[in-house]
Formats: C-alpha cells, structure tokens, sequence
C-alpha cells in the first residue's frame, strides 16, 4: 500500500485537467486499493471515476464501457483485465449498518475498491487513498486534494 502524506490542492476546474490527472492516478492502483472519494454532489467524483475506469480499460485493450453513478443500486462492477473494480455509492445509505449488509470489502484483496460518500463507514481503514473533491468558495472552481500517496508519487500524478 502507499504512504500516507498530505498534498496541496490540485485545480481540475477543466475536466480535460481532471481526465489527465485520473488518467495518471491508474497508472499506480492495483487490486487491494481501496479509494475514498469525498465531496459533495456535482463536484467531480464520477467524472474522476470514469475516466479512471475507462483509462484502465483502454491500457489493457477492452472496449470501455459506461460508467454511471451507482447511487440506485449502490455498486457497479466493471472489468478492467488485470482485475476488476467495485464502484460503490453509499450516498442512500442512512445508517452504517447497511454498509455491512452490501459485501464492503468482502473481497478487498482481489478487487480495486472505489467507494464514493465514505463517511457512512463506521469502521477504520488504515491503507486507503482519499481523495477530497471540493469547490471554491465562489463555487467557480474545484480542487482536488489527494492524501494517501507519497509525495514522490504525487508529483508524479499531478
């Protein structure tokens, strides 16, 4: 697993930016990773996750396919040839309980986990990427703060 750090805000106001960056962030997930993707609604996670997906997709000869926001049936699976990916929107769920009824991190160690509103985890996961979606206070801009990489790799990636 990576190193945790912190980093500094990253402007992904431009979606072009935000595919480039979730294009270089695939380059260094392997299965076992669980990502965190925090944010309020309409901020970026999904648009990240796509291109996260469809770049993996693309790097390993598959056709891509559509990624949509799981929040109605709170988890879509996806291929991507060197393992395969649990998206996970916990944005319905109203209590943690019903994250333990849904298989969380039941197979964690073959799967890339990426998992969308994680505050509704009671549990603490210590190896784990988080990734904070947030906009400006004018709410012009958006920023993307990414904590649990080494700086190294974090330069690399941004």
């Amino acid at each position: 697993m990576l190193i945790a750090t912190n980093s500094s805000k990253i402007d992904i106001s431009l979606e072009v930016k935000t595919a480039e960056l979730a294009k270089s962030f695939s380059k260094i997930l392997k299965k076992g990773d669980i990502v965190f993707f925090h944010g309020e609604i309409g901020v970026g996670k999904t648009t990240f996750i796509r291109y996260l997906v469809n770049y993996l997709q693309t790097d390993n000869h598959l056709i891509q396919t559509e990624v949509t926001s799981p929040t109605f049936n709170l988890v879509n699976e996806y291929d991507v040839g060197v393992f395969t990916i649990q998206h996970y929107d916990l944005y319905r769920l109203t209590n943690s309980q019903e994250t333990k009824n849904i298989g969380l991190f039941e197979n964690q160690k073959e799967i890339l986990t990426l998992i969308e509103w994680p505050e509704k985890i009671d549990n603490k996961i210590d190896n784990k990427i988080d990734l904070f979606f947030e906009y400006e206070e004018n709410m012009n801009k958006k920023f993307l703060t990414i904590k649990g990489i080494s700086n190294k790799i974090l330069n690399e990636i941004s």
